[in-house]
């Protein structure tokens, strides 16, 4: 960072706009004596009696001593406070202009009380809780990902992550490992001992066959933690007039997009972001593909292709009636001959398509949900009714399985970064267990594939960060948190 870590920050805290209350946080080492001087009546007024985490009433005056707004002000003494140093919190009338001017004049008072008072970083005041050891890296991130948090199971395994539930995991993972590296590093330097001897004394495959299981179970819920983290986007595809605004409106319980009986009246896509049990899902309803001379109906369908290819998962709308396509993910409903060839060449071959079957009301069908591959759409069909409701549930429940979601809520929030480095720390791990069982294993080779894997997994509590990685995670936050 250009700026000291060690100097004295201010900014703040609330969001930008109009409220009842605006917060400014100041956070700085030994701020006691500028904490009286916030606390004083007036430009010259004596100071009132400041006590360690109770409000304190307080009128807060210009250099001139006109009144600038009156509120309370807080006092955290370090290291009892967010980030570990003296805090003070000044809470008044949450109007821009007043915040400016509040703002303004802590600075202002900085310069001859709290000197190198400056403005805050993004995300400095919890870059500074993580350095001070207040939260480890991945409680950090959990921080912004409760203020972003989009549904409520979000904000819950947000919270859990917050609270050490995620971190917890990881320190019995690494707690394990560095258990079995000093048990074998211990032995290396006595070359007198076999180094199948020295394995087997200790139990080392056994060891290393619990941790390994330990690890799968993580990864597992960092890859459930990670999609409630990003929410998922699906994308309505189908011939025209085949239900796709329908089935938005369904799913979203309002009318977003127009339905009518004349094929073609989505002409550009629509998306809506909503709650399907606690999984983030944004839905894109799209144009028609079918072939058209007009214009703007193919900029529709070219625009129904390109988010085809941002996908996480496309549904595939077909009428109940249609006859079944023959069993190729690409070959789409009879009903979608002219769709055949262009989602052919657009559609990622990672992506899973879920055929539904809508109208089964029209045709006296039955709801139900086949989630075996079949029929051209590899992540089988489900069998509903958009006017009338039936079936939805279905589709639904089958939603959160292709979002690799259990029927319980993740334990934790995770990242991609998680992710990643729980993969590589198995890569280490599937190596050392390869050399355990060499007729001829090496010591030196499995301690440190050890080794490795614990520096993947201390990365993402932070034992081991760089400061450019810190710089990426906390740039990101906003500027008073």
């Amino acid at each position: 960072m250009a700026t000291s870590e060690r100097d004295p920050i201010a900014a703040i805290a609330t969001a930008p706009g109009r409220g009842g209350i605006g917060v400014i946080r100041i956070s700085g080492q030994q701020l006691a004596a500028f904490a009286k001087v916030l606390c004083a009546r007036g430009s010259g007024g004596q100071p009132q009696l400041l006590m360690a985490r109770h409000a304190t009433l307080v009128s807060w005056r210009d250099a001139r001593g006109e009144p600038i707004d009156r509120g309370i002000m807080l006092w955290f003494a370090a290291p009892h406070s967010y980030t570990g140093e003296d805090v003070i919190e000044l809470q008044g009338h949450g109007g821009p202009v007043v915040m400016g001017q509040l703002l303004a004049r802590v600075l202002e008072l900085g310069r001859a009380h709290a000197p190198g008072l400056r403005l805050a970083e993004p995300g400095e005041f919890t870059r500074r809780a993580f350095l001070n050891g207040q939260m480890d890296l991945a409680q950090a991130e959990a921080v912004a990902d409760l203020i972003d948090a989009s549904t409520t199971a979000a904000a819950r395994a947000a919270m859990r992550a917050l609270e050490g539930r995620f971190s917890d995991q990881i320190n019995t993972l690494v707690n394990a490992v560095i258990e079995l590296r000093a048990l074998i590093e211990a032995t290396i330097d006595f070359p007198e001992e076999d180094d199948v001897d020295v394995l087997a004394h200790w139990d080392a495959q056994g060891r290393l066959d619990a941790i390994r299981s330990k690890w799968a179970q993580l990864l597992e819920g960092a890859r459930q933690g990670l999609r409630l983290r990003q929410g998922m986007t699906v994308v309505l595809i189908g011939a025209p007039n085949v239900g796709k605004s329908s089935l938005l409106n369904a799913l979203a319980g309002q009318d977003l997009a127009i339905v009518s009986p004349l094929a073609g009246t989505t002409r550009d896509r629509i998306e809506h972001a909503f709650d399907v049990q606690g999984l983030a899902m944004t839905l894109v309803d799209t144009a028609g593909l079918r072939e058209s001379i007009d214009p703007i109906e193919r900029i529709g369908m070219e625009r129904t292709l390109a988010a085809v290819t941002r996908a996480d998962l496309v549904l595939e709308l077909v009428e109940a009636d249609d006859p079944a396509p023959p069993a190729d993910r690409l070959e789409l409903a009879p009903s979608m001959d002219y769709a055949r060839d262009c989602l052919g060449k657009h559609l990622p071959a990672q992506v899973p398509v879920l055929r539904v079957r809508n109208k089964i009301d029209r045709d006296g069908l039955a709801a139900g949900i086949d989630p075996a591959p079949r029929l051209g759409a590899d992540a089988g069909q489900v069998r509903l009714s958009a006017q009338t409701g039936a079936g939805m549930a279905l589709l639904l429940e089958r939603l959160r399985e292709l979002a690799g979601l259990s029927a319980v809520e993740p334990e934790f929030i995770a990242r991609e970064r998680h992710l990643q480095a729980l993969l590589v720390a198995g890569e280490h791990l599937n190596s050392a267990d390869r050399e355990a069982r060499e007729s001829l294993p090496a010591l030196e080779l499995f301690a440190e594939e050890l080794r490795l894997a614990q520096a993947q997994l201390g990365s993402i509590t932070g034992e081991f960060s760089a400061d450019d990685l810190l710089g990426t995670i906390f740039g990101r936050f906003c500027i008073g948190k």
